[in-house]
């Protein structure tokens, strides 16, 4: 098996840059024809979208603009480029939130991740991924027949059959959550039962250290990606399992929480992904989840991108004193001055009252000059601290609530 699944994962810098001038373009020119970006992409010139830096200035589109749309528009808003009809599959998320599915080659291109962890041609995978409604199994085990993996569809649950089944056809690899693999396996030992289990593809979960490291024990080499069922694939560990080497078919931005504008590489922030796929063009589309862009390129020598993998959410939503005060509000604050760097609300508690402490981040030594705009935009009074520019942490968070629940 050859180290990369194929010449896309090893280009340059500039060769990446010239591909995505070309892809670029045409995506969004695609989702222009379309009436769920009737709004969103009116006026952009697509032929003038050619790097990162432009695409950056693109509005955000977020999973609440989907639902408002499909209630409108069933079953995808008008954010397809074919009929429901058109696609294999039609899947349901929480929300519902309803997404499509192909069987062309590879359509949520999760080979390249499974190809990254040693699965291929003479492998059996147990895909414990669900089958019913929502689409990750069926996101799996098209990455499994891209790699010439047969499937062992098993789907949740029924442990003791899993550990029957496992031995009985001879799988040799396991995908799903990351700590059910742990269940079947001491399920195997309870039954004195030998698997031949030693690779492990896992994602929609957190892969603890002390988990692989359990794995490892047993011989079972465990990486992990990270996949939406909007987005397919984003990012996948490599065996050097220094962070997630963003995919080939997508763009990813991290971005302030609340906003669409990139972040300086390392901070924490909101991850934005751009999907080259021409079923289905989101462009700019807020996952919600937080991480980081890591330095340099992996030691695998695969040379996109990289992030740190899956640090939270970014929906930071607090209620404070009733209200509920969001992340695009604290944005809309610092946009509202120009002698603010950035802004983090903190929520505490003195007795049993809630407290709102607006820290702002300015040269300026003047905190009443801030007090109205607060007010008015966070909809509630608070108290307003400055400190010297860069004094607030580069984590991602706007909004910190300190008070205790227990």
């Amino acid at each position: 098996m050859s180290s990369y699944y194929d010449d896309l994962e090893t280009r340059s810098a500039e060769a990446r840059a010239a591909a995505l001038g070309e892809a670029l373009p045409e995506q969004i020119a695609r989702a222009q024809a379309l009436p769920g970006y009737a709004e969103l992409l009116a006026g952009v010139d697509a032929a003038s979208i050619t790097s990162r830096a432009a695409l950056a200035r693109l509005p955000v589109l977020r999973k609440s603009d989907l639902g408002k749309a499909q209630a409108g528009a069933a079953p995808f808003g008008g954010f397809t480029t074919r009929p429901a009809s058109g696609f294999a599959h039609v899947f349901q998320s929480p929300g519902p939130i309803y997404e499509p599915g192909g069987v062309d080659h590879d359509w949520w291109r999760l080979g390249r991740f499974l190809h990254a962890a040693g699965i291929g041609s003479g492998d059996i995978v147990q895909n414990c991924f669900g089958y019913h409604l929502t689409p990750a199994g069926m996101i799996f085990e098209s990455g499994a027949r891209a790699v010439g993996a047969a499937v062992l569809p098993a789907g949740t649950g029924q442990t003791e059959l899993q550990v029957r089944a496992a031995a009985d056809v001879g799988v040799t690899a396991y995908a799903g959550t990351p700590d059910y693999l742990k269940v079947i396996l001491e399920k195997a030992d309870a039954l004195g039962v030998e698997l031949a289990i030693t690779k492990a593809a896992v994602s929609g979960g957190a892969l603890f250290p002390s988990l692989r490291a359990f794995y490892a024990e047993r011989g079972i080499s465990c990486l992990q990606c990270y996949a939406t069922a909007d987005l397919g694939m984003i990012a996948y560990e490599s065996p050097s399992m220094e962070g997630m080497v963003v995919d080939e078919r997508v763009i990813v931005e991290i971005v302030t929480p609340g906003t669409g504008d990139p972040v300086p590489e390392g901070e924490v922030g909101e991850v934005v992904v751009t999907t080259l796929n021409p079923d289905y063009p989101l462009i700019r589309f807020a996952t919600g989840d937080m991480s980081a862009v890591l330095p340099g390129v992996s030691p695998c020598g695969r040379s996109n991108m990289r992030i740190k993998g899956w640090m939270g959410r970014a929906d930071q939503t607090t209620k404070i004193k009733g209200m509920f005060v969001r992340p695009e509000q604290v944005a809309a604050l610092v946009a509202r001055h120009a002698e603010i760097d950035r802004a983090r609300v903190v929520a505490s508690r003195e007795g049993e009252m809630d407290v709102m402490t607006v820290r702002i981040e300015t040269a300026s030594g003047d905190a009443g000059a801030f007090e109205g705009s607060v007010a008015e935009v966070l909809k509630l009074k608070g108290k307003v601290e400055l400190v010297a520019p860069g004094a607030l942490p580069r984590d991602g968070v706007v909004i910190e609530d300190t008070r205790s629940y227990e």
